[in-house]
């Protein structure tokens, strides 16, 4: 399946100030089968370690001559090791800290070589002791776009159209097809294996019983890599993600995890959580000052899972449930989780939300746009009847140079309200700056 990140690959490929590389992402989002695909296609050769599979390889990590490393591993591997013909990918690498320290010496000892490393778990790992800092370069890979899902189901013309869409309404000959795809969609989700279930066999069941298989490794995950004394309270936080997002207020409420639990007590395991990428933290703005990150209210924050499909999992909604019609209190929170989805590969900055108490009004999302912040509210339907974006307008007019909402409604422009529909999430940043321009 084509993923877009291929082409950052090929230039970290070609650079001539090429570090090796760290590809994060969630736990069975492609990274594997993408570092795999580029020694495929780019390489004469590629050396592959996996430390789950292997975890005597560690011992060649634990000199620092790199010559010897290499030696070792072409040897273990019955594969050369040469450079410009090899690729060399040390997957789970969060398992083999010295492994990863051990990058740095072949940044200063062995430039020429292409080393590229994955892990499921690199925040985690990355937040520890002895991580090479400047020694690596990053790139991260996220669930499938819903444009990605569209050419993996065959779809090229309608993930063509997108990718060109300008702000005008779009043709019901384009939007109908795209509005069954994106239901499509919040059924598998964008990790690979439940999409190519479905593009391969259209059986829901398969691509059940892959969702299920995906959230079982994320829960075994927390037995296996967590402090033990973190692992109940992060299993207790991720089983009431569906019930803090079931709310109208999302407001993240650790009362919802266990009744009496506090802050200062889950707040470990909830960072584990962040870490591991397995959910995103947004953190509540008192107002939408430049940078961002400057107005969080640490205490305040929603909680939103890494991918739309194992939401819909987790939740145990029935996959037939279209998200606009089928079902009314869980709708909206599928449809912000998965504009979130579209919207952080799209942006510098995690986005945030306002909100205030008396009278009620909140904004799902403000987002960072260059020196823009610009409010952003998202609606599972048709109806786009609310008064936050108007509130929101009212009381910060200066700094609001756009309103943004995504809902079912067809893509236009009307004064400084920008509606786009909901397949078109992926294509959000270049309609804003089309909108602003305008």
């Amino acid at each position: 399946m084509e993923r877009t990140l291929m082409s950052a690959l090929a230039a970290w490929r070609d650079s001539s100030m090429r570090k090796p590389l760290l590809l994060q992402g969630v736990r069975q989002c492609g990274k594997t089968w993408l570092l795999k695909e580029l020694g495929r296609t780019s390489f004469r050769y590629t050396a592959y370690v996996n430390f789950d599979e292997n975890p005597e390889y560690a011992e060649f990590f634990e000199v620092k001559d790199v010559d010897r490393i290499v030696q070792n591993l072409s040897m273990a591997l019955s594969t050369p090791i040469r450079p410009g013909e090899t690729l060399l990918i040390l997957d789970e690498i969060q398992g083999c800290p010295s492994a990863l320290n051990a990058l740095k010496y072949f940044r200063e000892n062995a430039p020429e070589l292409h080393i590229a490393a994955a892990g499921s778990l690199l925040g985690i790992a990355v937040a520890g002791s002895g991580f090479p800092v400047g020694q690596v370069d990053f790139l991260h890979l996220p669930p499938m776009s819903f444009t990605e899902f569209l050419r993996a189901n065959g779809d090229e013309n309608l993930a063509a159209y997108c990718e060109q869409v300008s702000i005008e309404p779009v043709p019901e000959a384009f939007l109908n097809p795209l509005e069954e795809r994106l239901s499509a969609y919040f059924m598998t989700g964008g990790l690979p294996e439940p999409v190519n279930r479905w593009v391969a066999e259209r059986d829901v069941s398969l691509v059940e019983t892959a969702l299920s298989g995906i959230v079982r490794a994320y829960e075994l995950d927390f037995a296996k890599h967590a402090k033990s004394t973190d692992f109940p309270k992060i299993s207790l936080i991720w089983n009431s993600l569906p019930s803090q997002l079931s709310r109208e207020n999302k407001k993240f409420l650790y009362q919802t995890v266990k009744p009496g639990a506090r802050a200062r007590e889950y707040e470990d395991a909830l960072q584990w959580l962040v870490g591991a990428e397995l959910v995103t933290k947004i953190y509540r703005s008192e107002r939408p000052g430049w940078p961002l990150s400057a107005y969080d209210d640490l205490s305040a924050f929603k909680i939103y899972v890494c991918d739309v499909g194992v939401l819909r999992r987790m939740s145990r909604l029935d996959p037939g449930a279209d998200p606009g019609k089928g079902f009314t209190e869980f709708r909206g929170a599928l449809a912000e989780n998965y504009v979130l989805q579209a919207l952080l590969p799209q942006l510098d900055a995690v986005p945030r939300y306002w909100s205030q108490s008396n009278p009620p009004y909140e904004v799902d999302f403000l987002v960072q746009r260059h020196n823009d912040v610009l409010p952003v509210e998202v609606k599972s339907g048709t109806s786009v009847r609310s008064r936050s974006l108007t509130v929101y307008a009212e009381k910060f007019p200066g700094q609001t140079l756009l309103r943004v909402r995504f809902s079912q409604q067809n893509l236009r422009l009307d004064d400084d309200v920008l509606n786009i529909p909901l397949p078109l999430a992926d294509q959000a940043d270049r309609l804003i700056g089309q909108a602003l321009e305008r």
